[in-house]
């Protein structure tokens, strides 16, 4: 959603797209909440997620903090459990210890604080408050049940058993495409002071100067990867870090994530499925010690976070910074494997309709790409509504993943919106792309 709204018919057509996304938001909670039984939703799959019961009622819950209580000025509709559901305060592995709502009692609450947000968005006046202001707060909402969505699918990737989710194959490469971009010097527009639902890591928007730099036209595929390890790039500490490879040792990495050995070739399991793995698709689930490692054996490193920003938004025509490689507009199915229409990453070269003005393909959609740098906030930063979306975060703990997986949905997914996790992290579905610098010939060629 883009632009500010005012008068009564702006008013009524963003009360109508919200309630479109709350709509659609829910159904897609739905469903993957009704794809397993009361047992499985009340399990822990991982230590490193939470019980899914647990993440649906978390999501109501903030909810009714933000829009039913704080926007509405309503009374709580279950007060009694705001602690159980508030993220700082339960760990994930505490959480399946703690007497969480049943999932009945869930999906009864969830339905309950949806029916006094539509009540209270009927005869909400957009005012000038900044929660209020062009529906931020319901954006907010949207984004943050979004994110959720994908957390619980990476949940039912690491689930035992039989599949439950079905979604059709992501369509085969349109164009062959491969190599390098090389992205010009000069200076660009980072982050947005315009996108009315960007969150505050993503602002304010500010000039980023850059020196010419070279950066892959598609993520690394499973068949560059595959290259990596039968080079033996998992037995050679000179491709990693000191503390790269001590995870790698302690963790026992050999593989990217959820891959086995399958003949003289390799299998990967998705969503319960195995299947063999494909060489033209986006690596997933690596973590960024693996990423980094990859890039220093292929003579290259891991893009900045400026770096993959310029190379996804600036037009070198106009000089501006576009909301998304292709330009303004909100994806499409032409543009990006996103949403979880497809439970794989698409093969490169399968939307040539979402390359950036500069020919890099693929950023918007199918894995999250590690960059290198630490989450920090862009110069300027102001924290809102509260320090804990964002700012309890930077430092050095966390590395900047960017562009969205097919499990994120078109509305958690912009060229400037920020993910971050911790580097040893590949349960989340994440790839990366190479950059490379320059010599001064090769940009004068």
């Amino acid at each position: 959603m883009t632009g500010t709204t005012t008068g009564r018919t702006g008013a009524e057509e963003l009360r109508g797209r919200i309630a479109a996304e709350l709509e659609r938001t829910r159904a897609r909670t739905v469903l993957l909440t009704d794809a397993v039984d009361d047992a499985d939703l009340m399990r822990q799959h991982s230590p490193l997620m939470s019980p899914l019961v647990w993440d649906l009622a978390h999501v109501g819950n903030q909810e009714e903090l933000w829009l039913v209580r704080d926007v509405g000025g309503r009374e709580p509709v279950r007060h009694d459990i705001d602690d159980l559901y508030d993220a700082f305060k339960q760990p994930r592995r505490d959480r399946p210890s703690l007497p969480l709502l049943p999932p009945a009692e869930a999906r009864a609450y969830v339905d309950t604080v949806r029916s006094k947000v539509f009540d209270l968005l009927d005869g909400l006046a957009f005012s000038d408050r900044p929660l209020v202001a062009d529906g931020f707060a319901f954006g907010m909402i949207i984004q943050h049940e979004q994110q959720h969505d994908e957390t619980m699918l990476a949940t039912h990737q690491l689930r035992a058993g039989r599949a439950v989710l079905h979604a059709p194959p992501p369509p085969e490469p349109a164009v062959r495409v491969g190599g390098e971009v090389l992205v010009p010097a000069g200076p660009f527009t980072m982050g947005t002071d315009t996108d009315p639902w960007a969150l505050d890591n993503e602002r304010p928007a500010h000039r980023v100067d850059l020196p010419a730099y070279a950066i892959d036209a598609t993520p690394v595929t499973n068949g560059a990867y595959r290259a990596f390890i039968a080079d033996g790039g998992y037995d050679e500490p000179r491709w990693w870090t000191a503390e790269g490879w001590r995870h790698r040792r302690e963790a026992g990495l050999s593989a990217p994530m959820h891959w086995r050995r399958d003949g003289d070739g390799w299998a990967y399991r998705r969503f319960g499925r195995w299947s063999p793995v494909r060489d033209d698709e986006p690596v997933v689930h690596v973590c960024f010690h693996e990423a980094q490692a990859y890039a220093t054996w292929a003579g290259k490193r891991l893009p900045t976070e400026a770096e993959w920003e310029k190379a996804a938004r600036f037009d070198p025509a106009t000089g501006r910074s576009r909301r998304y490689p292709w330009g303004d507009d909100d994806p499409t199915t032409a543009h990006a494997n996103l949403g979880q229409r497809h439970l794989w990453p698409a093969s490169v070269g399968a939307y040539p309709g979402g390359a950036s003005p500069l020919g890099v393909h693929q950023l918007i959609g199918d894995v999250w790409e590690w960059t290198s740098t630490a989450f920090r906030g862009h110069p300027g930063f102001r924290a809102f509504p509260y320090r804990e979306y964002s700012e309890v975060f930077f430092g050095d703990d966390h590395r900047v993943l960017r562009g969205g997986s097919f499990g994120t949905d078109r509305s958690a997914c912009r060229g400037t919106f920020r993910n971050w996790d911790y580097p040893v992290r590949r349960q989340i579905f994440s790839g990366f792309r190479c950059a490379r610098d320059v010599h001064p010939d090769e940009v004068t060629r």
